[in-house]
């Protein structure tokens, strides 16, 4: 775990922490990447509620509830399947937040449309939709790809514990 990503766990922590919140993950590309940089830091037990590893389509529709049109009209690197993996850790958690990852870390995977390094992000806050962001990070290899995904995870965490209405 980088420096900046201990820092930024931390911080999730101690926010949500402060607001009795609780965390699910949704990740793909990632394999874990936000559970395990969430619970290095020792107190994560009383914000993290649980994390799901959805690599392939199969277990995002399994575990996550995703629709098969959606992945079939859209692909599972899209806003439509990152929200949808967001809303599914949430509807399949005790968490009042959920952030999920799904994108091509590469080295191979890409298309001139979606490129490597082509990342989804989703979020979903109880009461509220689920949102979507795109990033395109610079394909610097697979272990960069996927560090900035991570990192990007803890940042849309840590903002949304502010969205989350007492």
């Amino acid at each position: 775990m980088s420096d900046t990503e201990e820092f930024l766990a931390r911080e999730v922590i101690e926010a949500f922490e402060q607001r009795s919140l609780k965390i699910a993950t949704a990740e793909s590309c990632t394999g874990g990447m936000v559970g395990a940089a969430l619970t290095d830091i020792a107190g994560s037990s009383t914000v993290f509620e649980r994390g799901f590893i959805t690599y392939s389509n199969e277990a995002k529709m399994e575990l996550l509830g995703v629709s098969e049109q959606t992945l079939a009209a859209h692909g599972a690197v899209s806003a439509e399947t990152a929200q949808e993996m967001a809303a599914g850790a949430l509807d399949h958690s005790l968490a009042d937040v959920a952030v999920s990852i799904t994108g091509i870390a590469g080295p191979a995977g890409g298309t001139a449309e979606k490129p490597v390094g082509l990342v989804w992000f989703g979020l979903a806050v109880k009461g509220t939709p689920p949102m979507a962001e795109k990033r395109q990070f610079p394909d610097l290899g697979r272990a960069s790809i996927r560090q900035e995904s991570a990192t990007t995870a803890l940042q849309l965490l840590l903002g949304a514990a502010q969205l989350v209405r007492p």
